[in-house]
């Protein structure tokens, strides 16, 4: 048993405040039981646990018993998985149980401490939920942790994708669910949608849509009230994904065969198109809009006979998207096309997000341009963000790798406690200086050599990208010198967790998007950590430099050593994006004439990514209010705010 190290509790304070430092006072209390709990045999350590209900269904509150509840699970979770939970994921436990999104850094054990608030929270008989990015990662964890809450007297269930609703409602029903944001808000939704059918005495308003079968199998909800969720990834699926729609379609409209005519011939022509003659392009705002000669182009144009029931006004909008997806939306960086349609590549996870769309006609207008089966966002049945999903419980926490430096808008949006919990060793990975240089190809190739190089000591390197198409650009490079290559993005996800294990095997050489920033713990093979531990490449800032950070956190877990180096170059997309067009073409120009590395440039980029992540956060803002206008304009007409149908 590991008392607190020396000088910890003054780490605790200068990290996370003192708030946290008062819960450091159940550290040596929990630790007081372990001795008892220990000489239990198995039943009576459940048994225990049966008692710590009972005291909770009687009303006792959850914070009296979170000394005794977290003792139990740590003693369940070192006999069935063979860990014990760090003082600091008990202080990490502990932040969670009070409203709190931890910020705990890679390998620090996030999916362990999660165990300690969930079991804490299903005392009550209420349920409790963890929300986390994808099926896999849901499944994983449910598995993984299952037995320690099943040592508990605890039931555990997971929901999938695909999953048939009388199996969601008994995996609802259990103690504790893990799942993922997007499953749990439909099955919100479609439950709000059979309560509406039912109350309205018509059982089969929206059977097929919900998949209730006719003999009355399926027509009871399938989700227990929302009580407590816990976020893994928090900042992904809280704020990434904050603005992400829900919806439930109900049936086609009539006017699908001239909508997709019109898509079809936007794709064909829009070529014809010239920036600044025939349309202006915001390239704050990304929109466009056309010229008057742009117009008159329009009209000139031939046309399919049945666009002739289109207003031109409409008409200008079909060109407008088909220029916008043209400019913006790239084959194998922001969608895949797979059996002949369009999958988003998720651009923080670096995942395909199965299921979901672009909205404003945006994805129709992609599917035009690659010539697949155009599908229709047809009128809503109903509708839910994901941000207001989980405004509606209870109480809400989460746990994250990078949360510290969105904790104003966490604090804010959410009315969140954001903390940082410290490491339970010392962290020693070490910062190489960044190198800039005037173009990608020259990047490219410093990449390469840095590769070599560590290479040749035996070290395994990691390299991050932004984008399918780069990844394999990169791996090809590399490939080219002779060396062995693994790659991982949304074409290999199959693979992902294989890939991941290797990937700290010695003279391993994986390039990934940003699939290898989220749910992978990178274990040092045998050997590595004497010669430096494993080596992580940025080859690009991102949009948030939370996703930089989770590249970053891939190396140095747990103690161990690690290295890494951001390679920038002077064309690089965030440029354009944080400093404008003008700004950015001038930083071309250098860069054109450049022949070797650059000093005094790496702060624009910081600079240029600080915009953007303002820039988004206004527009969620923006988001926030509007849905909170159509919620309340919908509750004043007495109809509920998540169905489109009147209430």
């Amino acid at each position: 048993m590991s008392g607190i190290p020396s000088g910890w509790n003054r780490q605790v304070r200068r990290v996370a405040g003192d708030r946290v430092s008062r819960w450091t006072a159940y550290l040596p209390r929990i630790a007081a039981l372990e001795p008892s709990l220990q000489s239990l045999a198995d039943h009576q350590l459940r048994k225990e646990s049966l008692g710590l209900r009972y005291r909770a269904r009687s009303g006792e509150p959850l914070d009296r018993l979170l000394v005794e509840a977290f003792a139990l699970v740590r003693e369940a979770a070192r006999r069935t998985v063979g860990m014990r939970h760090f003082d600091v994921q008990i202080l990490g436990g502990a932040a969670m149980h009070y409203r709190s999104i931890v910020e705990m850094q890679t390998g620090e054990g996030k999916t362990l401490s999660a165990t300690l608030p969930l079991y804490l929270a299903a005392l009550d008989g209420k349920g409790a939920f963890l929300a986390t990015v994808n099926d896999y990662l849901a499944r994983r964890d449910a598995e993984w942790m299952g037995p320690v809450y099943k040592a508990l007297g605890m039931s555990v269930g997971v929901i999938q994708g695909q999953m048939p609703q009388p199996q969601r409602r008994q995996e609802y029903a259990c103690d504790i669910t893990y799942g993922t944001a997007n499953e749990m808000g439909f099955d919100f939704l479609r439950d709000r949608l059979l309560l509406r059918s039912q109350g309205e005495g018509n059982r089969d308003l929206f059977g097929q849509m919900l998949g209730v079968s006719g003999d009355g199998s399926g027509d009871q909800p399938v989700q227990r009230e929302l009580h407590f969720m816990l976020v893994d990834e928090a900042d992904s699926i809280l704020i990434d994904e904050a603005r992400t729609p829900l919806i439930i379609s109900a049936l086609p409209g009539e006017d699908e065969q001239i909508a997709a005519e019109a898509y079809r011939w936007a794709a064909k022509i829009h070529k014809q198109f010239l920036e600044d003659e025939h349309y202006e392009y915001d390239h704050d705002d990304r929109t466009v809009e056309l010229t008057l000669e742009g117009r008159q182009l329009v009209r000139q144009l031939p046309k399919p006979a049945a666009m002739d029931r289109l207003p031109l006004t409409t008409i200008y909008e079909y060109v407008q998207r088909a220029i916008k997806v043209a400019r913006e939306m790239f084959l194998d960086r922001h969608y895949v096309v797979r059996d002949g349609e369009i999958v988003i590549v998720d651009e923080f996870t670096g995942r395909l997000s199965e299921g979901r769309k672009w909205r404003a006609g945006i994805h129709q207008a992609i599917e035009a341009q690659e010539e697949v089966e155009i599908t229709f966002a047809t009128s809503q049945a109903a509708r839910i963000t994901i941000q207001d999903l989980f405004l509606r419980f209870d109480r809400l926490a989460g746990m994250t790798g990078t949360a510290s430096s969105s904790r104003r808008e966490l604090s804010k949006i959410y009315k969140v406690h954001v903390l940082e919990i410290p490491t339970n060793r010392p962290p020693i990975r070490k910062q190489l200086p960044t190198l800039v240089f005037g173009t990608s190809d020259a990047r490219w190739n410093a990449v390469v050599q840095d590769v070599v190089q560590q290479h040749q000591q035996g070290r395994p390197v990691l390299i991050g990208t932004r984008s399918i198409d780069k990844s394999e650009h990169l791996a090809q490079l590399l490939r080219n010198h002779g060396l062995e290559t693994t790659i991982l993005n949304a074409r290999h996800v199959e693979q992902e967790s294989e890939i991941v294990a290797q990937a700290g095997e010695p003279a391993n050489i994986t390039v990934s998007t940003n699939m290898a920033g989220r749910g992978t713990d990178i274990k040092l093979g045998q050997g590595v950590a004497e010669i430096g531990g494993l080596h992580v490449i940025c080859t690009e800032l991102h949009e948030a430099q939370r996703v930089d950070r989770q590249l970053i956190g891939r190396c140095g877990r747990q103690g161990d050593p690690g290295t890494y180096r951001q390679f920038l170059a002077l064309d690089d997309e965030i440029l354009l994006l944080g400093l404008g067009p003008r700004r950015a073409r001038r930083l071309q120009a250098i860069g054109e004439k450049a022949t070797g590395p650059l000093s005094g440039y790496a702060s624009l980029f910081h600079k240029a990514q600080r915009r953007v992540e303002r820039r988004h956060f206004r527009d969620r803002k923006i988001l926030l209010y509007h849905e909170k206008e159509r919620q309340k304009v919908q509750r004043q007409m007495g109809q509920d705010p998540y169905l489109d149908t009147p209430g």
